[in-house]
């Protein structure tokens, strides 16, 4: 009987354990953007550097930057796994601190993302072939004032075609069915367009050469960001969540190989595509320079000068650093 006592009293003591173990897990709500550059979310997730840090993540996927953003002001997440900065600033002109970045995204012609790619059968050999063309846009205000201003600087004004926004995961169905002729579209919908011979790439890292003047400059066009209110109210955790972050990004750049197959598996896609999906530059704002400020600075600037954005914004009060 005595040995029977001290048996239970060692389980209720384990099981206090487990209960003040499961406490102390703090839970992040997490908008899941459906894009590679979310890798560093399902990479970490998978090897339990958030777990680590004591955070439990809810995942909730939400498709396009306008959805998460609408999430991250009305409280129904505390971060973005990948929001446009153009976004994001439109957001905090409305609502100061709407969107904070923690980590920004270089994409260029190297590191590539956003790219204008053409139907099967299409003959088109630059941007300014696109005339008289139906092209769809990835969704939200930052991609479709994008993809115009491109096909602006490619000599093309809003009459010269006609563009809708449609779902990235529709950009696949909607070029082979001949449905559009081309589109602005990211990744990994460019990879998975080219790997199916349904499109093919006709230009990538369009922000850095047609925005920014040069093909290897850093389009810090979108990143991972926190509500300013969860940063305010939550400091523990939004600061646990960044260092996560922090690790998860050395963890891809790491063992890419391996971090692509937990791509894979979040966003349900063959391992042969993952494989062939281009990463963009992930950078923590930390580790931000000042050339690298003033290059998010003068895309940002941009968008103000062309009545994208009706003010103008400090891209420095858009980033946190831990």
């Amino acid at each position: 009987m005595r040995k029977m006592k001290s048996l239970l009293a060692s389980v209720a003591l384990i099981s206090v354990g487990l209960s003040f173990s499961a406490s102390a897990q703090e839970k992040v709500r997490v908008g899941a953007n459906p894009v590679s550059a979310s890798i560093p979310l399902y990479y970490g997730v998978e090897k339990g550097i958030f777990k680590a840090e004591g955070l439990d993540l809810e995942l909730t996927q939400i498709i396009g930057p306008p959805a998460n953003l609408a999430a991250l002001i009305a409280g129904q997440i505390d971060v973005a796994s990948n929001l446009t900065t153009i976004d994001a600033a439109n957001g905090n002109l409305k609502k100061p601190g709407a969107a904070i970045f923690i980590a920004i995204n270089s994409q260029n012609k190297q590191y590539k993302m956003e790219q204008f790619v053409v139907r099967k059968g299409l003959e088109a050999a630059k941007l300014s072939d696109l005339k008289g063309k139906k092209i769809a846009s990835a969704p939200g205000p930052g991609n479709v004032v994008m993809a115009k201003a491109v096909l602006k600087k490619a000599g093309l004004n809003e009459g010269d075609y006609t563009l809708d926004q449609l779902d990235l995961t529709q950009h696949v169905n909607a070029l082979t069915a001949g449905t559009f002729d081309a589109a602005y579209t990211l990744e990994p919908a460019g990879t998975i367009l080219n790997n199916t011979g349904a499109a093919r790439t006709l230009e990538a890292g369009l922000i850095a050469t047609y925005v920014l003047g040069d093909d290897k400059a850093n389009g810090w066009a979108a990143g991972t960001a926190m509500s300013g209110d969860f940063i305010k109210s939550n400091p523990a955790a939004a600061k646990k969540f960044a260092i996560a972050w922090a690790k998860s990004i050395k963890a891809v750049e790491a063992d890419l190989a391996d971090a692509r197959k937990a791509m894979a598996k979040s966003i349900n896609m063959s391992a042969e595509v993952a494989d062939k999906v281009p990463m963009v530059k992930f950078t923590m704002a930390s580790d931000l320079t000042p050339a690298n400020v003033a290059e998010f600075q003068k895309f940002i600037d941009f968008t103000t000068e062309t009545g994208i954005l009706s003010g103008k914004v400090d891209v420095t009060t858009m980033l946190q650093k831990y």
